[in-house]
């Protein structure tokens, strides 16, 4: 007798279920994790009292939790104590899609959309690690041969985490995609992939004499996919 074990998958209903085009929707943890570890940047949605707001942050993940920082002046972060609702989003824009009709013009992309309640972390050693990791997690190690952060700089610096209750992705790959009879038409059109990619690095100017370039920055090569090395920053941070 087989045993079919399914892939673990956030639960769906009203709030997460991919409503327009269903069948670009996922909501397993391989798809929806692989994509917010590719991404150094987040924006993060919350309503404080009537008013919505949305901020870009850096943010990283750790099992289903997320985490991001702020200032501790922050008026957001401020209301988090309570454990707000929130929603958190990253995008990936993978090319532009130019078709025979205004209609059919569209983008190639990988989206994440995740939903839970966000929380300040308060327990001093909890928070400690979690700077931590804020840097370790794109630059794996690097944070044990850095200038010991200060206790104010510590003080200034909220982090926040989110467990995530539901999520989904929503996944297009379509590429050029044309009404049948429109391509009879005499219209130019094309798609046009859309990568980043890693520039050469620019050293300090004031660096002191024989400080090289450390195994923290080995996934960040010129020349190299962004995302790539955010996946094997991740992948050796959480080794």
């Amino acid at each position: 007798m087989s045993v079919t074990t399914e892939a673990p998958a956030y639960p769906v209903d009203k709030v997460n279920r991919v409503k327009r085009r269903h069948d670009r929707g996922h909501y397993d943890h391989e798809t929806v994790h692989r994509i917010l570890d590719s991404a150094a940047l987040c924006h993060v949605s919350y309503v404080i009292d009537g008013q919505p707001y949305c901020t870009p942050t850096l943010f990283w993940r750790e099992e289903t939790r997320l985490y991001w920082h702020g200032s501790s002046a922050s008026r957001m972060l401020r209301n988090l104590s309570d454990g707000e609702p929130a929603c958190l989003t990253v995008t990936h824009l993978d090319s532009l899609v130019m078709a025979r009709c205004g209609f059919n013009h569209s983008a190639d992309y990988r989206s994440a959309m995740c939903f839970g309640r966000a929380r300040l972390v308060t327990e001093p050693e909890e928070k400690l690690r979690a700077l931590t990791m804020m840097v370790d997690r794109f630059f794996p190690g690097r944070t044990a041969g850095l200038r010991e952060s200060s206790k104010q700089e510590v003080k200034a610096t909220a982090v926040v985490w989110m467990e995530i209750e539901r999520a989904s992705a929503k996944i297009r790959a379509k590429g050029l995609a044309d009404d049948e009879e429109d391509y009879a038409l005499p219209i130019y059109a094309e798609r046009v992939p859309l990568r980043t990619f890693l520039g050469e690095p620019e050293p300090c100017e004031r660096l002191l004499p024989g400080v090289e370039r450390g195994a923290d920055l080995k996934a960040y090569q010129a020349g190299r996919l962004l995302e790539e090395a955010l996946l094997e920053a991740y992948a050796a941070a959480y080794a």
